[in-house]
């Protein structure tokens, strides 16, 4: 949280002036005229250099300090050991430019608890006129020390997280006040599902530019870092209804991504399939028009042949029918030479010839003459 404003102490002159006074009268009365004159000087002047060391000081890395001569801002010191006119000629204001700072809307964090108060600060009407809390917590830096400090006059805060806002500081009301008129604005303009569920982000981002547009026209010297929506929430009343849409939704979800899986799952084997098909089919095309164009071109091939000389092309021809048919048969050959013997396998390695009697064949004897009728010639 930020730290608070390094002041100076109040110095009260008249009482310091009284007690140099009484401190001079009882040199006099105890020295005299001229030794109470030199000690009069020699005290002012050892006085004078003590109040010229007292405008001496440090900016710490990551603040700056802010000069004023009677109380008229002039200049601005970064870190490092500076100087500046002492009190009641000069004043200073150092403040941490770096310090990552956080104002919490809607809830209170003490220690590790955060508790809902003041929920009407959160509570939003939606552009579909429901009803919403939207919590958030806002994180800024001083991005002008000038203008943080001089320009917006703030009546301040009580009961900040992290301590209570002074006045003056446009980090109190003023930043508060502008929050809020800028997340009303956004989650006016959008729906109540926005806010809960899926556009959050842009929730965020859009209130974050309006805000330092805000905060740019009162010159309030502030840039904010980030806005994080908390645990956006329907009101209490009506929680359990929009509980049970919200499951709906996520149940629809849930059903649409199953969907969409088996599809992506599906589709392609189906397509994967049906291209192994087509693919096995141009296969089997190609493969039975390149036969049929082989055998046609054989045959052709033979036909030429034959042509020129038909009686040796189809002695050519039986001889390879029977090359081919011949020695898967088994073959039984009658030779009259063996007088009725039966070769078998014949023009095998294993022929051997089994005496078997060959039934003779009657010869017809020629048939008689027809009688002829008389008279026939």
């Amino acid at each position: 949280m930020h730290q608070p404003p390094r002041g100076e102490p109040e110095i009260d002159l008249e009482q310091i002036l009284n007690r140099i006074g009484a401190t001079l009268s009882g040199f006099r009365n105890k020295f005299g005229g001229n030794a109470f004159s030199y000690v009069t000087f020699g005290i002012l002047g050892l006085a004078l250099i003590l109040w010229l060391a007292s405008g001496i000081y440090q900016v710490r890395p990551g603040e700056q300090a802010v000069h004023r001569t009677f109380g008229k801002c002039c200049r601005v010191s970064d870190e490092g050991l500076n100087w500046w006119w002492p009190a009641p000629i000069g004043t200073k204001n150092i403040e941490s430019i770096a310090e990552v700072r956080s104002m919490e809307l809607g809830f209170r964090t003490e220690g590790n608890v955060s508790s809902s108060v003041l929920q009407q600060e959160a509570q939003m009407i939606a552009g579909d006129l429901n009803i919403v809390d939207v919590p958030l917590v806002v994180q800024y830096r001083i991005s002008d020390l000038q203008n943080f400090l001089f320009k917006v006059a703030d009546p301040g805060e009580l009961g900040r997280t992290g301590g209570d806002v002074a006045a003056n500081r446009p980090e109190g009301r003023t930043l508060k006040d502008a929050t809020e008129a800028a997340l009303r604005l956004v989650v006016g303009q959008r729906s109540i599902d926005d806010v809960l569920t899926d556009r959050k982000e842009e929730v965020q981002v859009d209130t974050q530019q309006l805000l330092q547009e805000i905060l740019d026209t009162y010159e309030t010297g502030l840039q904010v870092l980030s806005i994080r929506l908390q645990e956006v929430a329907p009101p209490a009343e009506v929680v359990d209804a929009f509980q049970d849409v919200n499951r709906a939704r996520q149940d629809r979800e849930t059903s649409i991504n199953q969907a969409q899986a088996y599809d992506r799952d599906i589709i392609p084997r189906a397509r994967g399939e049906a291209q192994r098909i087509t693919q096995a089919a141009e296969a089997f095309k190609r493969e039975r028009i390149a036969k049929a164009e082989g055998e046609a071109g054989r045959f052709l091939e033979i036909l030429a042949e034959y042509k020129k000389a038909e009686d040796v092309t189809r002695q050519r021809l039986f001889l390879e029918a029977m090359e081919d048919i011949l020695p898967s048969i088994s073959k039984f050959v009658v030779s009259p030479e063996t007088e009725g013997a039966l070769i078998l396998n014949a023009g095998g390695a294993g022929q051997q010839a089994i005496p078997v009697p060959v039934p003779s064949i009657p010869v017809p004897t020629q048939p008689p003459p027809t009688p002829t009728p008389e008279g026939d010639s």
